[in-house]
Order: structure tokens, then sequence, then C-alpha cells
């Protein structure tokens, strides 16, 4: 079972707020999920990010992997350390016309 870290969309329509959640990852966006590890609400000024750290730690150490968008909230938070980078290696291997 390939289980994830990713958000899941809550609230009204054009005031998303957003749980954390470890689910496997075959799941639909608003199914059913392993386990609630915070909370992300990006309409507020400043934004509310709730994230039980100890909780995220313990599943990122039994292997789950993070989305991007929740890695650098983590990241925020401090449940883990910002990587050098965050998304896969660009590659520029065009062939020049001669």
């Amino acid at each position: 079972m390939a289980v994830k870290m990713r958000m899941m969309r809550m609230g009204d329509k054009k005031s998303p707020a957003y749980r954390i959640v470890v689910v496997d990852s075959r799941v639909a966006r608003g199914g059913e999920y392993i386990d609630k590890v915070g909370f992300y609400n990006p309409c507020t000024e400043p934004s509310v990010l709730d994230i039980d750290v100890e909780k995220a730690k313990a599943w990122l150490s039994k292997g789950v992997q993070p989305t991007e968008t929740v890695k650098s909230l983590l990241v925020k938070a401090g449940a883990m350390e910002q990587s050098k980078k965050l998304s896969a290696p660009k590659t520029n291997n065009k062939k020049k016309k001669d």
C-alpha cells in the first residue's frame, strides 16, 4: 500500500481550508483518510498553519511520502529540514541544430 501525506480540501466555495492527512494514494482527494496530521487555512491574514509535529515526524519515519505542497508546509512548521531542492531537477538536453 502506497501511503502519502497530502492536503484534503474543506471549506466553502471560494474559501478553501485544508486538512493535512495521511492517506492511501489510490483514495480520492475527499475520501477516507488514515490519520489527520494538521490544518492549513490560506485565506486568513496571516494564514493559519497548525501541524502536530510529533505525529508528522512519526509518519515520516514510517516512510510516508509528502506531496510537494505538504513538504513545504512541514518545513515551515519545523517537522522537516529543508532539502536543497524541493522539486526534481530539470534537464536541458535539447539537441542543437548544426
